[in-house]
């Protein structure tokens, strides 16, 4: 995978050593964060709002109701930042004002278009399910045409982007590190529990294998 250009539009200003714009390290993000946050400007009030996502290729898919405003404006062409952030442990230093988080982010940019094909909006959706839980596609009653007519989806083909990560131990100021203050890293990362049976779930019906392994399968990023 190659590099994306750095422009004005996604060059990482603040801290440009934790930058990254190579296509794998950008969608990797993208495949491990289980949300995205879209941003999109409507009658000059800025939005942000949390979203389902899943990328195929260069092109990230969202879904949603035919009336949601976002889908109405991302199909309408206009141009959209979408951002991606995992958190991977709390950066304590001895001095409060080096505490920092070890992260992975990425943000993207890009215009969309409204998928009209019943193919594509099924290539998409289930995408998106794989994402959620890969195996689940196969597993659920896939959508019926009234459930097709009343899901919007847009393709957002990923045209820029960057990446910012921060890894290791804190970093001091150099008279601090005599403080007898501990300091160091609590990692973090998202784990999935035991599931809980919908109380409606009918009798001699188990668990999946891939849920049962959720956490342990490793996610190839989508090419």
């Amino acid at each position: 995978m190659d590099d994306f250009a750095r422009t004005e539009r996604n060059k990482v200003k603040r801290l440009p050593k934790r930058a990254q714009y190579d296509r794998e390290t950008i969608y990797q993000i993208i495949d491990e964060a289980p949300i995205c946050h879209v941003g999109f400007t409507q009658e000059d009030q800025p939005v942000v709002i949390p979203m389902l996502h899943a990328r195929i290729s260069d092109m990230l898919y969202l879904h949603g109701a035919p009336a949601s405003r976002l889908l109405k404006h991302i199909g309408a062409g206009h141009p959209m930042s979408v951002a991606f952030t995992l958190l991977d442990g709390l950066v304590l230093a001895r001095s409060v004002f080096h505490h920092s988080v070890n992260y992975r982010s990425a943000v993207i940019f890009g215009t969309g278009k409204l998928v009209e094909t019943g193919e594509e909006k099924l290539v998409a959706l289930e995408a998106l399910t794989e994402h959620i839980a890969p195996g689940r596609w196969a597993d659920a009653r896939q959508p019926n045409r009234k459930e097709l007519d009343a899901t919007s989806v847009i393709a957002l083909r990923i045209e820029s982007a960057s990446a910012k990560v921060r890894t290791g131990p804190p970093v001091d100021d150099e008279a601090d590190y005599t403080l007898p203050t501990w300091a160091g890293v609590v990692p973090l990362q998202l784990q999935a529990l035991n599931p809980i049976d919908d109380p409606k779930l009918s009798g001699g019906i188990d668990l999946p294998g891939y849920i049962s392994s959720y956490m342990s399968t490793e996610r190839e990023p989508n090419s």
